[in-house]
């Protein structure tokens, strides 16, 4: 019985110390995708815009970027934010990330 209440002890302090670690890892990778969604939609805006001579203050939509730049369709956001393309001078922004430079994966 000793045994038993031993082993369960050694699991719940593993457990303590594995979870949270776990969840950090899982908003990391979630962080880091939605950095790499940004980037790509940053390429594909830059590459519409000297594809058609346009200037910086040109703003694409998804229709403009996704079926030729990005490959078919607009990146989704891992936590269910929504991507603001804005003009082709700006980065675009996530609704729960904010913009590829204030991210830190």
């Amino acid at each position: 019985m000793v045994e038993i209440m031993i082993v369960v002890l050694i699991i719940g302090i593993l457990m303590a110390i594995a979870v949270p670690q776990w969840v950090s890892a899982r908003e990391r990778t979630r962080v880091r995708a939605c950095l790499r969604n940004l980037t790509e939609i940053d390429n594909a805006k830059a590459r519409w815009a000297m594809e058609n001579s346009l200037p910086g203050t040109a703003v694409p939509t998804a229709a403009d970027i996704a079926p030729i730049f990005i490959k078919g369709q607009m990146p989704v956001c891992p936590t269910s934010g929504t991507y603001t393309i804005n003009n082709v001078d700006s980065e675009p922004s996530c609704s729960v990330h904010g913009t590829a430079s204030t991210l830190t994966p």
